[in-house]
């Protein structure tokens, strides 16, 4: 899972070129990732994504051009289906 938090201080450009940045993203996801689902905070200060893939340097390519604009934490998850169990 993918969490990033937008930098408070970003100038009117800035967050054009972050917009910019996720749309292409968008358009053009990597093959060999899978955005299972993409969720943002009430406020936009924050956004979850929840990605697929088997190659953790993909998703290290995906966040590079983000980097000044937001804060990425990188969270590697397990499906959890039932109390204790995991998949």
């Amino acid at each position: 899972m993918l969490i990033n938090r937008t930098r408070p201080d970003l100038s009117p450009a800035q967050y054009e070129e972050l917009a910019r940045l996720a749309q292409s993203f968008y358009d053009n996801i990597p093959t060999g990732v899978r955005l299972v689902g993409d969720w943002a905070a009430d406020d936009r200060s924050r956004t979850f994504a929840l990605l697929e893939t088997d190659d953790p340097a993909l998703l290290e390519r995906i966040q590079a051009p983000f980097a000044g604009l937001v804060d990425i934490e990188t969270i590697p998850v397990t499906q959890v289906t039932g109390w204790g169990r995991r998949d």
